[in-house]
């Protein structure tokens, strides 16, 4: 808990946005500079016995017939022998960026699809990665690296990391291009990635006072409109992404009920509000004795039962009032005096949510 407020107090001191802000290009993308998904499926070839078993992943043994016969190896007559753990079908995904040139390369990353339970040591063999449009855009082959360890003995096993999931450094060739011509649009648009309707005015008003013509303007909370108009493109959005603004954003805590995480925006206010918290704890405490009979006697050895019943109802926790207006630094001070934990720090702000006094956005996950 400790961590916590001072992780929150540590938020509280940094120093405002509206010293400095931030750059546009960290808070906005500049509209067709993306990239593209790629989707692929291949074989994994040269694992050590933890590949797929073929008689269970029939599409793993319908691809090594298909990829063989591909390289003149007739296997049709020998379809029922194929007996290997060598072999795993896999997917392959990649991220085409924006602007990627033929013969450039890209990283991606290998998904087993049957049962094999592990990829290294594995080759990839030539596999086609597919846009959205069905056209092939890349071409993946190499070395897979998991990463994980996985080791296994006659009684236990031990694995870190995830032996089915790979990834190859530079793995596939870009074939194709994705036309776009940048450099002689007449109009770009810069996308938020927080959608605001200050921001986007904030953007707007910063481009105008730094290009000539106010070529900017806000047409939505999530785009702002630049108009070129005979302008170098690369050099004038290259300038304007240097520029620095104070992104505005919603005042919202959101809550990580699984792992007790609280994290709230510096707009969060508090209206005023009484708040006392505490639980009743009962503990009980048994210590039995054990009573032994004098020598010679006839008497018998008893267990004494001892028990010992504690009752705390925390009465010592005073009812702590927050005021109006309330910053998030006060609210911090004030939960820390109350000394409650981050469990019981969700359910106050719930509670104060269902109050009507928290003037924020409350996102439970």
């Amino acid at each position: 808990m400790r961590s916590l407020i001072f992780l929150l107090g540590l938020l509280v001191s940094l120093p405002a946005l509206g010293q400095g802000g931030v750059r546009i290009k960290d808070i906005a993308d500049v509209e067709g500079m993306r990239d593209n998904q790629l989707v692929g499926y291949g074989l994994v070839v040269g694992l050590n016995g933890t590949g797929d078993r073929l008689r269970n992943a029939v599409f793993t043994r319908q691809s090594l017939i298909g990829m063989l016969e591909r390289l003149g190896v007739n296997t049709r007559d020998q379809e029922r022998q194929l007996e290997t753990r060598n072999v795993a079908a896999v997917m392959v995904t990649a991220n085409l960026p924006g602007f990627a040139r033929t013969g450039s390369r890209i990283d991606v990353s290998v998904s087993a699809l049957g049962d094999a339970t592990n990829l290294t040591g594995g080759t990839l063999v030539v596999t086609p990665l597919l846009g959205a449009d069905g056209e092939v855009y890349a071409v993946a082959q190499g070395a897979v690296a998991t990463g994980a360890i996985a080791a296994r003995g006659a009684a236990s096993s031990v694995t870190r990391g995830v032996p089915t999931a790979a990834r190859i450094t530079n793995g596939a060739i870009v074939e194709r291009e994705v036309p776009f011509a940048f450099a002689s649009r007449p109009v770009v648009r810069l996308a938020l990635r927080n959608p605001d309707l200050t921001t986007a005015r904030r953007i707007a008003a910063a481009v105008n006072r730094f290009a000539p013509g106010n070529p900017a303007s806000a047409t939505d909370p999530r785009s702002v409109t630049i108009t070129l108009a005979g302008r170098d493109a690369i050099g004038l959005i290259a300038e304007i992404e240097q520029l620095r603004v104070e992104p505005d954003n919603v005042a919202r805590v959101v809550i990580e009920e699984a792992s007790g995480t609280i994290v709230m925006g510096a707009n969060v206010r508090i209206s005023t509000v009484a708040i006392a918290q505490g639980n009743l704890t009962i503990r009980v405490t048994e210590t039995p004795q054990v009573s032994q009979p004098g020598p010679l006697s006839n008497g018998q050895t008893v267990v004494v039962p001892r028990t010992n019943i504690e009752v705390d109802d925390q009465n010592e926790r005073r009812l702590g009032i927050l005021r109006g207006g309330t910053t998030l630094q006060d609210l911090v001070q004030g939960l820390n005096q109350l000394g409650v934990g981050p469990r019981d720090m969700i359910s106050i702000l719930q509670t104060i949510k269902a109050a009507g006094a928290l003037q924020a956005e409350l996102e439970v996950r």
